[in-house]
């Protein structure tokens, strides 16, 4: 083992031995964060976009956001600390503040059930939202809503961009019409 991935191997083992089932777990990668519950006795119940068949899990890849083909995605359990890979995972229960959780026993059974293909779409079906509605019953993406409001406030800065330069050429027009 490498000596730089002790600490994170340490840390990943530590946060096994406190999970409750029923926790969610955040795994931060690059540019955004995988997530599942704990099921118990070290798995994690995700979504994921390795082949359903595989029992290889595709650490690090765009896939394991988004689906294979973009649009399904499986539902599986896997071992926590093979999930956690190379990140520092953490339990995130975050969502607790404004949504009561289900029954851990409930959790267990539902995430179980839906075990398989299931479909995928980014805003509005990802990893996140599978999480929250296992732990919730309902699906939330605090990921996504961070995206939009960045990409909505992006927009409207361009747009009084826009508006601000074609006011500004419509007054220099106006003045050289005058002339």
């Amino acid at each position: 083992m490498a000596a730089s991935t002790v600490p994170l191997d340490s840390h990943n083992a530590t946060l096994l031995n406190e999970l409750e089932v029923g926790d969610m777990v955040e795994f931060p990668r690059w540019l955004y964060s995988h997530w599942g519950v704990y099921i118990g006795e070290g798995r994690i119940v995700h979504l994921s976009g390795g082949n359903e068949s595989s029992d290889a899990i595709d650490k690090g890849s765009c896939f394991t956001i988004c689906g294979k083909y973009f649009d399904k995605a499986w539902v599986k359990v896997d071992n926590f600390l093979e999930v956690a890979h190379d990140c520092k995972a953490k339990k995130n229960n975050g969502k607790d503040r404004k949504c009561r959780p289900r029954q851990a026993h409930e959790m267990v059974r539902i995430a179980l059930d839906m075990v398989g293909e299931i479909g995928y779409n980014a805003l509005w079906n990802n990893c996140e939202h599978f999480a929250a509605f296992i732990r919730y019953g309902e699906k939330w993406s605090e990921q996504v809503d961070t995206a939009l409001v960045w990409t909505v406030g992006l927009g409207a800065v361009a747009a009084c961009g826009l508006l601000a330069q074609s006011l500004t050429q419509d007054k220099g027009e106006n003045k050289d019409a005058k002339k």
